[in-house]
């Protein structure tokens, strides 16, 4: 497999890694209320990421780190003041909706930075197509909670 398309993947999985960790804390601050459903979700789909590039990461010799970058630890941060002050409700939404349109900009990059194989461009295709999908929900929510509070 091609070094960067390794790096990508390495990249990507990561990323996923960072974003599964800071959601996991912010399901944990939010003890049942406000976003814990649209946490839980996104827990499970970036686990699911990770889980499947850590599978091609694998099968090209690699080995898959899970334990993130120091991302996690910043994410965990940002999530424990928000809770602190605002809370972990629709207030959060703007800075979700940042967070996964940075790593739907990855995958393009990831896309676009070398020629992956048919099999990993469906991958990432598939795996981008599920932020944007979870992005657009979250942008919905976001109207949705501006509307009730007009």
């Amino acid at each position: 497999m091609d070094q960067q398309i390794l790096a990508d993947l390495k990249s990507l999985h990561t990323a996923a890694i960072d974003a599964r960790n800071g959601y996991r804390e912010a399901l944990d601050d939010a003890e049942g209320k406000g976003m814990t459903p649209l946490f839980r979700d996104m827990i499970a789909l970036h686990e699911g990421h990770a889980a499947a590039l850590a599978r091609e990461l694998t099968k090209a010799g690699e080995k898959a780190d899970d334990s993130g970058s120091f991302m996690s630890a910043v994410h965990r941060a940002i999530m424990d003041v928000r809770s602190l002050f605002n809370g972990l409700d629709a207030g959060v939404l703007p800075g979700l909706i940042d967070g996964e349109q940075r790593n739907a900009a990855k995958y393009d990059k990831a896309l676009t930075d070398a020629r992956p194989s048919q099999d990993i461009a469906t991958l990432l295709t598939g795996q981008r197509a599920a932020i944007v999908e979870k992005i657009a929900a979250m942008q919905a929510m976001q109207a949705a909670a501006k509307q009730s509070a007009a």
